[in-house]
């Protein structure tokens, strides 16, 4: 019997490869393909935080479209009546009203809205951490200082689209969270009322926020939020993924796994598994519980209102902030809530340019794929731990009420450690860190120098008992030794060639100061030398 297909019988390819060869005819994916399909990501546990973000970033897009289906964006006034009882016969705005219908009367609704909420919040807690990560190993050097601000920007309007995403129920809680907004827009001199009345359409809280807030929701800042991701990645590709030091690993190369089969299989699996864990977390963790909040209403105000982890930052700064005013030829200028508004921004553009102020600092003008262990970039490491010790105290400035109940304290108490703690925490959390590095470090060297303790102890002839040490293998000896060291850049010399005393820029001088305070003496351990390593090995003082 004739087995021949009635494709092949005809002579055709299958459809599938019809339409590739379709494609490739218009768009050239061949090429593309084989460019990229094979192309090589280093398998470390640390990566995955960014594919956190963007799993959790595609979540939000999935579940916020099945929102927008049965959520009004209007702020007339209806009168409730569908199941949740207690609220029935109870006036609220249109959109309150049909965020309690998707959480009571929509199938699935309320699961929905957990995971949109939930996956907004694991969003932008792993860009944090993913942030972290590079930092701290200095991923972000060159060639990827831009992608360092695509993230920066991917994070900063992540706190933004949070904001104005749990801003729309027009909730007791957001409502007050909406009104702590209005007032620091109001601080701003000259044109604090008039930017007031153009984003609430006029006295608070005006009739028209929750329409404009919807729009900037769903549409302008996720529009500019996925180009950011697209960039993101094609840079990512572009100049191939950072790899930590190890035998065989250099600049020129990456050491891993390819992108297809290998990388996708994983990469798909953990997508799941993010998507489960989060969906997991929202039926089972409740947040953002608007009936018991109630509508908003203007002259009420929820018991310990708290914003989004993100957002306590800045509320930390205005609740630990003095209430200071100046009053100016007749105008109030609220210092309270206008200086905190201004170092909320100067603190996010600061994190936003390290990369070129190290870039400045160190001189170095060559490019970066294997990345720094934290403890070989000692001052770096203790700026990033110096942050996070800065941002955590202001999260406890933002809840110092809860605090003060929990912890049965004085609210006066807790406010005045945290203006205190503002200033001290950090440069305590600095030198510590710091010297921990170092610490580390002589440790590295004493390691590479003298091998790795055994635990064996030997009794010499003379009777003298020492512990035997193991030397390294090559692959940890490179390792521990692999990371470049700067030279602190030097003021050059105070005169010219025609001696004549040179006037040296402040910038010159804040620059050798800033490099001294990095890689000078004291600040890193000298790696050990090939001399010195010799020497010891060779069994002078080795045992």
């Amino acid at each position: 019997m004739s087995t021949t297909t009635t494709k092949d019988a005809r002579g055709k390819a299958p459809a599938g490869e019809r339409v590739a060869d379709w494609a490739d005819g218009r768009l050239g994916i061949y090429s593309l393909a084989k460019a990229n399909m094979r192309k090589i990501f280093p398998d470390h546990p640390s990566f995955m935080l960014g594919e956190i973000c963007l799993y959790s970033f595609i979540i939000i897009i999935l579940t916020g479209v099945y929102l927008t289906l049965f959520f009004h964006p209007s702020m007339n006034e209806v009168e409730y009546s569908g199941s949740y009882v207690p609220l029935q016969g109870q006036l609220m705005s249109e959109a309150f009203n049909s965020t309690m219908h998707i959480s009571f009367d929509v199938r699935g609704g309320l699961l929905i809205r957990q995971i949109h909420h939930w996956a907004a919040l694991v969003f932008l807690a792993g860009m944090f951490v993913h942030m972290m990560r590079v930092f701290f190993t200095g991923a972000f050097r060159k060639p990827r200082e831009i992608n360092w601000v695509f993230g920066f920007l991917l994070f900063v309007l992540g706190m933004f689209t949070g904001f104005t995403g749990y801003s729309l129920p027009d909730d007791l809680l957001s409502g007050t969270g909406v009104r702590f907004m209005e007032g620091a827009v109001l601080s701003v001199p000259i044109v604090g009322t008039y930017l007031s009345f153009f984003l609430f359409g006029g006295e608070f809280p005006g009739g028209d926020f929750v329409a404009r807030f919807y729009s900037v929701h769903i549409l302008l800042l996720p529009g500019i939020m996925l180009g950011l991701v697209v960039a993101h990645l094609i840079l990512v590709f572009y100049h191939k993924h950072t790899q930590f030091a190890g035998p065989g690993r250099t600049n020129n190369n990456v050491v891993g796994m390819p992108l297809l089969p290998v990388y996708m299989a994983k990469a798909g699996g953990f997508f799941f598994l993010v998507f489960g864990v989060i969906a997991v977390i929202a039926a089972l963790v409740q947040i953002n519980p608007i009936w018991a909040m109630g509508p908003y209403r203007p002259d009420q105000v929820s018991t310990g209102a708290q914003p989004d982890w993100y957002m306590g930052f800045s509320e930390g700064l205005i609740r630990a902030m003095p209430g200071w005013e100046i009053n100016l030829w007749g105008h109030t200028l609220v210092l309270g809530v206008f200086v905190p508004l201004m170092i909320f921004p100067l603190v996010l553009l600061a994190i936003a340019v390290y990369p070129f102020i190290e870039s400045w600092v160190t001189g170095d003008k060559s490019e970066h794929h294997i990345l720094d262990r934290p403890r070989n970039a000692p001052t770096r490491t203790g700026v990033g731990v110096a942050w996070i010790t800065w941002y955590c105290v202001m999260l406890i400035g933002g809840g110092n009420d809860l605090f003060a109940t929990h912890f049965h304290l004085s609210i006066n108490a807790v406010t005045w450690f945290v203006r205190i703690a503002f200033f001290v925490a950090p440069v305590i959390a600095f030198i510590v860190t710091k010297r921990i590095c170092l610490g580390l470090q002589r440790r590295d060297r004493e390691k590479v120098l003298h091998g790795r303790e055994s635990g064996i102890i030997k009794r010499l002839p003379h009777g003298e008992f020492i512990e035997i040490h193991e030397p390294l293998s090559q692959e940890q000896l490179h390792t521990l030794t692999a990371h470049e060291q700067y030279e602190p850049v030097e003021i050059g010399p105070a005169v010219d060639e025609h001696g004549v005393e040179r006037k040296i820029p402040a910038s010159e001088k804040l620059r050798a100061k800033l490099s001294e305070n990095y890689y000078g003496e004291g600040h890193q351990i000298p790696k050990p030398t090939v001399d010195e390593f010799k020497e010891i090995t060779s069994g002078h003082g080795h045992h």
